[in-house]
């Protein structure tokens, strides 16, 4: 493709050199630079792509696109300056690729809890509907079926590119994807057309990137601001921050609660470690769910099944056969009689939410043990939050290690604990490797009660010292209880 075609969304402020070049390949990565690519100098927060300019001359880019030229610079070679690089690479990446997500309709999903769930909901729903469909999830992509291992919540725009480009090539008509805070902050969405956007709700999480919850909250609100008007936007109204998202929005607005006065509205009748009968909009269905977060996970799907065009019948058949995605809310049955249940819940709110749901299960018949940590190198402050809402809704807490990453495990423990008095302590013992934190919370358990346990869910692995260690939640519980 020829250079002044991949800039024609791009405002230039400077250049040296030709655009009628051939460019072969976009790469924002010096290390994966071949003949005739376009290099995308983007400052980082970890490094600056500027300094590796000259390298990516040296394996053959053709040119350059950066916010300051060189002050030397290289013969044959087109540099082309713009205010933000991490703003035009999204724009030159949809060229490259041809502007997939306008061949197919692509739907986001945003907010701190059950992205991972809706999003995958919606695709395994368009699938059973008979849609060829993608995912971009968290757990794992997913072209039609074929999965693809990811690193990351949402990838970076040239990555998401090409895997909406290879989902049009496999024929798919949807692609449902997640939008992190981290995403939208750096534009790895921009230049893509949303059919719609949801929004789950809005807690404490990423501050130690983003500073402020008002930075956090604003780079939400900013996906929502950039919708077009034939899209549609579905909030939840039961979160405060709701209708805050979409008071800019030129989408469509529609609105889901178990709460109060919405479009799309549902209750709880019954409620099983199996599942949940409910009431959605009238007509009564029963799924394989278990608490009110699930819920507002199963409306918001509901709701952007009924947007996109689904009779709300059918909707709620396929909306009955669906399961748990990977990691979330999974039990696992032990045969002295009690229930071990691995989930992904890494935030106070999440951990709140799924401890509220196993209560809700109990019904006051059995005890509550919890084994959580918090991750390494993250937000400090949401340590002790962690901590205490373990211990507010638990008869016994294990505090345990998660992903320390670099930091020390008892360092990070000692901060969960911090945010603890006296009495809380009586209930919580910190055991930092966490097979034997497990261990013991199934030794403690009796007939009739509920081991949580938290922070990690589908995650097979334990990232320490930079190196990630096989662990599975999952696998160590059936290993324990003999179960394999």
């Amino acid at each position: 493709m020829k250079l002044k075609e991949l800039l024609k969304n791009v405002e230039i402020l400077n250049m040296i050199g030709d655009t009628g070049a051939d460019i072969t390949g976009v790469n924002i990565d010096s290390r994966r630079i071949k003949a005739g690519h376009l290099f995308v100098a983007i400052a980082g927060t970890q490094t600056d792509g500027h300094q590796f300019i000259p390298k990516a001359i040296e394996l053959g880019a053709k040119a350059i696109l950066c916010e300051k030229i060189p002050e030397t610079y290289t013969a044959g070679i087109t540099y082309i300056q713009v205010s933000s690089t991490e703003d035009a690479v999204g724009k030159v990446a949809t060229q490259f690729y041809g502007d997939p997500s306008r061949k197919l309709t692509l739907v986001g999903v945003t907010g701190t809890n059950g992205k991972t769930t809706i999003a995958t909901l919606l695709y395994n729903m368009f699938r059973q509907f008979g849609h060829k469909c993608g995912l971009l999830s968290t757990v794992c992509n997913y072209i039609e079926g074929k999965a693809i291992p990811t690193s990351h919540t949402t990838p970076d725009p040239i990555e998401l590119n090409q895997l909406l480009a290879q989902m049009v090539e496999a024929g798919c008509e949807y692609a449902f994807m997640e939008c992190s805070s981290h995403a939208i902050a750096q534009k790895r969405i921009g230049g893509l057309k949303f059919k719609g956007g949801l929004f789950t709700n809005l807690t404490r999480d990423h501050l130690d990137y983003h500073k402020t919850f008002e930075n956090y909250r604003d780079a939400k609100k900013a996906f929502f601001d950039g919708l077009e008007k034939d899209a549609f936007a579905i909030v939840n109204a039961d979160d405060k921050n709701g209708l805050f998202m979409v008071q800019n929005t030129k989408a469509q607005v529609k609105t889901y609660s178990i709460r109060s006065m919405a479009d799309y509205k549902a209750k709880i009748i019954e409620c099983h470690f199996e599942g949940m009968y409910l009431e959605i909009d009238g007509h009564e269905v029963g799924v394989q769910f278990i608490g009110k977060f699930n819920v507002s996970n199963l409306l918001a799907v509901y709701g952007a099944a009924v947007m996109l065009g689904k009779k709300p019948e059918d909707i709620l058949v396929i909306l009955s056969t669906l399961k748990s995605v990977n990691g979330r809310l999974e039990p696992i049955r032990s045969p002295e009689g009690y229930t071990a249940v691995v989930d992904y819940a890494h935030t106070p709110d999440a951990l709140e939410n799924v401890l509220k749901a196993i209560h809700e299960v109990l019904d006051g018949k059995g005890k509550v043990i919890t084994v959580c940590g918090a991750g390494g190198n993250r937000d400090k402050g949401k340590r002790p939050l962690m901590a205490q809402e373990a211990v507010k809704q638990s008869d016994r807490v294990i505090i345990t290690s998660d992903n320390p990453r670099f930091e020390e495990p008892q360092d990070i423990i000692n901060d969960m604990l911090a945010g603890l008095d006296a009495k809380q302590m009586k209930k919580v013992v910190s055991i930092v490797d966490r097979r034997e934190a497990i261990r013991t919370a199934c030794m403690m358990a009796e007939k009739g009660d509920v081991i949580l346990i938290a922070g990690k869910g589908h995650e097979d692995y334990q990232e320490i010292k930079g190196v990630k260690h096989h662990f599975d939640d999952k696998e160590v519980v059936r290993e324990i209880l003999e179960l394999n």
